[in-house]
């Protein structure tokens, strides 16, 4: 039997964890600094990377992501110190995909082909709107134009350019959306991420709505419309969904992020980042120290930035794999969970919902139908 990273895939999470300004709807670990010191950090990132080799020293590494807060703040020669080092350790893939998040007002040209240089060949842009007054609600600290100009410049250097839309924003109709969509499709990228504003607890639209502040938001009926118009649009100029919220041209899915959804293996590192090993037949949860200069300091004295490293049971293996795959078009994988948990499933619960047209089975896979996804927790709450 095929080992957890053979079967979906090992990646590399690297988090950044600053930025210029924590976005009002941002519950990422997240953190505004006046001053960075470049040198410190690069040690610290070169040391954490040696500690988790030695605990996957025979792998073969098919991606790295650096996420944030904004990893465009990153000097170019950490990017590529970082990537000389992994290379240096682990076997890669012959499709290696490094992706570098990035935000309109943080990056130039000459810093994309320096990242390219180091070995980037993936940039993920935060563009969020397509309208002015709407990038100033969200907290955005560019405009529509800077986010075209950088999108440009990215698609002149690298083959391979995502951004973010968020749509169901304040004051949002559903023609809005419906334009700002068409924007979108004419800036010739081949890969797009479509999320749905949520508003979470903590942030500070959160705090807003708790308090009767935060006006404008769309009804569920309507934030339902622009979710399958959504579909429509984006399939109509050839966009797959091959998961909830991303669109992409044949074989422009992003790699990494499928390592999450398949249940694959990936080291966290870096401020609050987490990751899932698999080593002997058993699956570990690992997260690292959250605020950013505890973390330093335990990696430089200590060794690790290692805050827990938590023993994951076969049912909760199982558990996490339907609620992460059955985001994907391509569906869950029925036989790796009834390996993991013969007991998890309700197959007959699941034939009434393929009837009714919530889901369907095809060659072992579970697979929600545009309706399911649509209600996808609900839905998994009826099967399990």
């Amino acid at each position: 039997m095929l080992e957890n990273w053979q079967r979906a895939g090992f990646g590399l999470y690297i988090h950044w964890p600053f930025c210029q300004a924590k976005c009002p709807y941002c519950d990422f670990n997240s953190h505004v600094s006046k001053h960075i010191d470049q040198e410190v950090w690069r040690t610290a990132y070169l040391s954490e990377i040696e500690r988790v080799y030695a605990l996957t020293p025979n792998r073969v590494l098919g991606t790295i992501f650096f996420g944030g807060g904004t990893p465009s703040l990153i000097s170019p020669k950490t990017v590529n110190d970082i990537i000389k080092k992994i290379k240096s350790l682990w076997k890669t893939a012959n499709d290696f995909e490094i992706t570098l998040e990035a935000n309109p007002t943080s990056v130039e040209g000459s810093l994309f082909c320096d990242y390219k240089s180091a070995g980037v060949n993936r940039i993920s842009l935060g563009v969020q709107a397509l309208d002015d007054l709407a990038l100033k609600k969200l907290g955005r600290l560019h405009t529509v134009t800077e986010a075209k100009a950088a999108l440009e410049i990215a698609c002149s250097i690298f083959e391979r350019v995502n951004f973010d839309l968020i749509y169901a924003r304040q004051d949002q109709s559903l023609k809005d959306w419906e334009k700002e969509l068409i924007s979108a499709l004419k800036l010739k990228v081949k890969h797009i991420s479509l999320y749905q504003l949520t508003i979470e607890d903590g942030t500070v639209f959160g705090k807003r709505a708790q308090a009767g502040k935060l006006l404008g938001l769309p009804t569920e009926t309507l934030a339902t419309d622009m979710y399958f118009l959504t579909q429509n649009i984006m399939s109509d100029n050839g966009f797959n969904q091959y998961e909830i919220s991303n669109h992409a041209l044949t074989e422009e899915k992003s790699r990494h992020n499928l390592i999450y959804w398949r249940g694959g293996d990936f080291i966290g590192i870096g401020p609050g980042a987490h990751g899932r090993l698999s080593f002997d037949d058993k699956r570990w949860a690992t997260v690292e120290i959250k605020m950013p200069q505890k973390w330093l300091n335990h990696v430089n004295k200590l060794g690790s930035g290692e805050e827990s490293k938590t023993f994951i049971s076969k049912s909760e293996e199982a558990l996490e794999y339907l609620i992460m795959s059955t985001r994907l078009a391509e569906g869950c994988d029925i036989g790796v969970v009834s390996r993991l948990d013969s007991n998890l499933l309700k197959m007959n619960k699941i034939k009434d919902l393929e009837d009714l047209g919530f889901l369907y089975l095809e060659k072992n896979k579970l697979i929600p139908s545009p309706r399911g996804r649509v209600v996808l927790n609900t839905l998994l709450a009826e099967f399990i």
